[in-house]
Order: structure tokens, then sequence, then C-alpha cells
């Protein structure tokens, strides 16, 4: 994509929604961190929906250790892999404790070294805690910047690596949620929106779904 598109096709994105966010809701930095954990291979949805009750009584690391791996699962057991998830919850968040005095790090590096938490995860958690201009790329992102060819590439790195390049400074905060939100609702997986896509005419997919009768 020639780099004009690239700005045009950021401008139309951010016109559509200048505040973009995350969907994930959390009460602060360390719920955003535990929710995110939580929404690998899962809907946002999903996941608000088991942690607002849990969230109403574990706002910290150590609240969370109290309360236990067990009683955890209790709370997530309707969001996939949650065994394994409540086990890295409980990890992270003592480590939060030993190592970081129960602060999340604002450094992407320590994030990544917290039991459960990935690249992606820690983009996330810089991006939207931390306003860091990272790029986490999860399904949504991947498909749309290869279908678009905005940042084609065969891994999620790559593609990282490719918005790094092209992403337009006005725009590199906002690019995670905005990306995200377009392949969510409209640049869909089976079967894509077009009829609605405000930059359609940017887009090299082929071929174009047609409006619904």
């Amino acid at each position: 994509m020639k780099r004009a598109d690239v700005f045009e096709f950021f401008r139309r994105l951010a016109e559509a929604n200048p505040s973009p966010e995350t969907e994930l809701e959390s009460v602060n930095t360390y719920t955003l961190l535990v929710a995110v954990v939580l929404s690998a291979q899962a809907t946002d949805a999903g996941v608000n929906k088991a942690t607002r009750a849990l969230f109403e009584k574990v706002r910290t690391p150590e609240q969370m250790v109290a309360l236990g791996e067990a009683e955890l699962k209790r709370h997530i057991k309707t969001i996939g892999l949650f065994n394994t998830k409540a086990k890295n919850v409980i990890a992270l968040s003592e480590a939060l404790i030993a190592e970081h005095g129960g602060k999340v790090p604002a450094d992407r590096d320590a994030l990544e070294r917290l039991p459960g938490v990935g690249r992606k995860t820690a983009n996330v958690v810089m991006n939207t805690a931390f306003g860091a201009e990272t790029f986490a790329v999860d399904t949504h992102i991947f498909r749309v910047c290869n279908r678009t060819r905005l940042a084609p590439g065969k891994t999620p790195l790559a593609v990282e690596k490719g918005l790094e390049k092209v992403v337009p400074a006005p725009f590199r905060l906002g690019a995670h949620h905005w990306l995200i939100l377009h392949g969510r609702y409209i640049c869909k997986a089976r079967k894509p929106e077009c009829w609605r896509c405000p930059v359609i005419d940017l887009c090299p997919f082929q071929p174009k779904t047609p409006a619904p009768d």
C-alpha cells in the first residue's frame, strides 16, 4: 500500500472513531493485565462477563493471591483454557509482588517475563495503560493487515514489524485499536462486510462481499 493510501486508511478510521479504546473492562492497570491474559483465544465480551464480579473484589496482585487459584477458577470457568489461565494469573500476581512491588511494570521486556504474558499481551498493556506506540497483533489485525496489504506478513511478529514501519505518526497510538475494531466488526473472517467498509477503495481484497439483499 502506498504511503498516501496508508495515511488515508487511518484518517478514515480515525474520523469514524476519534477516541478508540479497548473493549476489555478493567478498573486499573493490574486488572487490565489480568483481562488481557484471560482474553487469549476468548472474546472480550466473554472475558468481561466473567471478570465483572471478580474485579469487584480483586483489584491488586495481593488480593488475587489471597483469593487463590481454586476460587479464581470458579470466577473464570466460562473462559476457554481457564485452568491454565488461573494458574498463570496467580503466578504473575506473585511475580509482581516479589519483583515489582505489586505494580505492573511499564516495560515490555519485564512484562514478557511474567507467567502467561506474551508479546501481544505486553504490547496491549503498554499501549492501553502506558500510552506506548505498540502494535499488538491478534487474529483480527493479522487478517486486516494481510487482506488490505497494509502490513502483510506470514507471522504476527512480521505484521507487527511492518506496522512499525508504515503507520504514520498521528495515528500510531490508536492504530492497534482501530485495526482490531475494524477486523472485529467489518473485515470479519468468514464474511467481511465490504459494502460498509470505509476503506474499500484502498483495499485490494477480492472478491468484495456484496451488500445483502
